[in-house]
């Protein structure tokens, strides 16, 4: 048989763990023919990977990249850092199912805080939009629960009303129906604030029936941390699907060194019902700018802002400076507008990380003036920094946590393993000098050791630049996908 791809000469680490082996990796029909001794067999096309180890596409566990996809198909903030497959729609906010209205809504302002791109009124039509006009690499969609109560509510500070919750649980399950792999909620924020876990319950009821999952950044990452992650369990034991963390950390100075207790806490919970959830690997959050922050930061960088573009970049000490007000003040003068915190701790951080079940996800923000370097950063961070360097776990382990583990969470059969039958998404990296490049001055610089990266077969990215291919597809619920 003649391949389309032959990987000769590697040294393979296949997303399941399991120790780093020598084979070669045969491609063919965007699929992997054959892992091994395959040195006589032909192919359209050789790689020589003595120096590089092919790994299966990373897949990014959390992102906000639904509005990117479109707007910026080439996504080379994620394909230059060896990612295949995003997950998008996570904390509540989705531009499927959406009106408007939402871009004047924050947090849903972080996917357009301009407008034009909240366009897509039924997920089916967000699919349809992507797939006419795919993207580098694959995506698997959430629908947001914030988007859907701006749909459908016209004050977001209460809870819904029997009526309106019944509208939104019959946009999940249009959205399900269409290939939705789950519901994401973001209780964190002030327009899903008000819902109570009733509300949440009732919207998903759905999810059990299509085999989705429920996603969700927590109510209380702080002070209410351990009552958070209660509720979350809650939620999904109520409707008996499984549940994902979203950015798991413990937030603010009086917090620090609690992922003792978290993590213990989620460990006890996994013995009864599926738990999971990600982490990124920085001691800075980022989100939009919000006042209560303030207290619990040490450091706050301005990532945009609306009225004051000016102060993308700059620290908020010294736009209160500039602005001759407090920083409360210049807060409230510079909105809406986003902002990166300073407010973990770095043992939590890498504490987290390590816990066996925790996935690696960017939480990255394409549309941010100065984003957090996490946006270009994350996966090689973690294979160069914290594998290699800390050794805070195995680089088997930590490709692991960053294909294998997130396939089988969010239930994307044939991704995330170098294996016979698997689809051709492939990274080869060099584990000797694969390290993020982005910080917190310099924060869209593409990482190093990136070498070759492949979806379905097909190279997007190739010694730093991106090829223009692409060959992205939207990653179906598989229970829909399968039915006549």
């Amino acid at each position: 048989m003649n391949h389309d791809l032959l990987i000769r000469n590697a040294t393979v680490i296949d997303g399941t763990r399991a120790p780093r082996f020598c084979a070669d990796i045969a491609v063919s029909d965007a699929r992997i023919a054959a892992v091994g001794p395959l040195e006589s067999a032909p192919a359209e096309r050789d790689i020589e990977a003595t120096g590089p180890i092919p790994a299966p596409g990373f897949i990014d566990a959390h992102t906000h990249d639904d509005r990117m996809l479109l707007s910026d198909p080439a996504m080379a903030p994620k394909v230059s850092q060896g990612v295949t497959t995003v997950i998008t729609g996570n904390c509540g906010i989705s531009l499927a199912c959406s009106p408007a209205k939402a871009a004047q809504t924050p947090p849903l302002d972080l996917l357009d805080n301009e407008g034009g791109w909240f366009r897509f009124p039924t997920f089916a039509a967000y699919c349809e939009e992507l797939a006419a006009k795919p993207a580098a690499l694959n995506a698997a969609c959430l629908v947001g629960h914030t988007t859907l109560r701006c749909a459908v509510m016209d004050d977001l500070s209460r809870a819904a009303t029997p009526a309106e919750t019944a509208k939104m649980r019959e946009r999940v399950r249009e959205a399900l129906a269409a290939g939705a792999i789950g519901v994401s909620t973001g209780t964190a924020y002030v327009p899903a604030a008000a819902a109570p876990t009733a509300e949440i319950i009732e919207v998903c009821r759905a999810l059990g029936e299509f085999g989705g999952v429920y996603v969700t950044h927590m109510r209380n990452e702080d002070a209410h941390i351990t009552a958070s992650i209660d509720e979350t369990c809650a939620i999904g034991r109520a409707l008996k699907v499984p549940v994902i963390i979203s950015h798991h950390k413990c937030a603010g100075v009086p917090n620090h060194g609690r992922s003792v207790e978290t993590l213990a806490q989620i460990e006890q919970a996994m013995r009864g019902q599926h738990v999971g959830l990600d982490c990124y690997p920085y001691v800075a959050s980022s989100t939009v700018l919000r006042a209560d922050r303030l207290s619990q930061s040490t450091r706050i960088i301005i990532t945009w802002s609306k009225p004051h573009p000016e102060f993308s970049g700059v620290d908020l000490d010294e736009v209160a400076r500039r602005l001759g007000v407090s920083q409360a003040q210049a807060v409230e003068q510079i909105k809406p507008a986003g902002a990166i915190y300073f407010m973990l701790d770095e043992t939590d951080v890498q504490r987290i990380l390590a816990f066996d079940e925790t996935m690696i996800g960017s939480d990255g923000l394409p549309h941010d003036a100065v984003p957090h370097p996490r946006l270009w950063g994350t996966f090689p961070r973690v294979l160069g920094h914290y594998a290699r360097d800390l050794k805070l776990f195995s680089l088997e382990t930590a490709v692991y946590k960053m294909t294998g583990l997130p396939a089988k969470k969010f239930g994307l059969t044939g991704r995330g393993v170098l294996q016979a039958g698997a689809h051709a998404d492939i990274t080869l990296f060099d584990a000797e000098t694969v390290i993020d490049t982005a910080d917190f001055t310099r924060s869209t610089a593409p990482a190093k050791g990136i070498h070759t990266v492949m979806v379905g077969g097909e190279t997007v990215w190739v010694d730093g630049r991106a090829t223009g291919a692409r060959p992205g597809r939207v990653l179906l619920n598989e229970r829909v996908a399968k039915r006549p």
